[in-house]
């Protein structure tokens, strides 16, 4: 269950937050993004384990959209371990997480397997194609999927449908939008700070 993690320490009694970031990213990538979102936050930073063609990703596809429904199960059980390790190591006040993409897929999976492990998660535009099983555990549970409304690789559909699918078990959801593509734009980095700060 182990991942090539960076991370940025903080003292014991400290907020631990997780990054993730998406296909063609390390470990490396949002790293300081997380410690300027929750500054004095204990960051944990893993390394996806796939490779497609150099690219690193946390589960394989077979095409744009297409997941390896047996990688991402064992992705999911992999990362909800590592999560889950980390939080008994530390034993913080509080955990959120972050993913932007495919580190945001790999996020999904863990609210999917257990919610309880997070206080609060932020999806960025994630994608996920297929129905999620019921989970009654995301009761209360603080999510918000930020999304662009011209992404060609999380289409407005799914990421709705994804919202739906939270607000439907019960989570605390919200649905934020930006005009733009398939990137980190301004007006959702302040969306995810006010989120983080709540």
């Amino acid at each position: 269950m182990s991942y090539h993690v960076a991370e940025i320490a903080a003292p014991i009694g400290a907020s631990l937050l997780f990054v993730f970031h998406g296909t063609g990213g390390d470990e490396n990538d949002l790293l300081q993004f997380g410690a300027d979102l929750m500054p004095g936050a204990h960051i944990v930073s893993p390394r996806g384990d796939v490779s497609e063609g150099g690219a690193l990703r946390f589960f394989k596809r077979a095409a744009e959209g297409v997941y390896d429904m047996a990688d991402f199960a064992r992705a999911q059980a992999k990362m909800t371990a590592f999560i889950r390790d980390r939080i008994a190591a530390t034993n913080p006040p509080s955990v959120a997480a972050l993913g932007f993409s495919n580190g945001a897929n790999i996020l999904a999976g863990v609210l999917f397997a257990a919610p309880e492990l997070l206080d609060r998660a932020v999806l960025m535009h994630p994608l996920i194609p297929f129905a999620p099983p019921p989970q009654p555990a995301l009761a209360g549970r603080k999510v918000l999927i930020t999304a662009g409304r011209q992404d060609p690789i999380a289409p407005v559909p799914a990421t709705e449908a994804l919202h739906n699918y939270y607000a439907a078990q019960g989570a605390d959801t919200r649905l934020a939008w930006q005009d733009g593509g398939h990137q980190i734009r301004g007006p959702e980095i302040a969306d995810v700070r006010a989120f983080l700060a709540a």
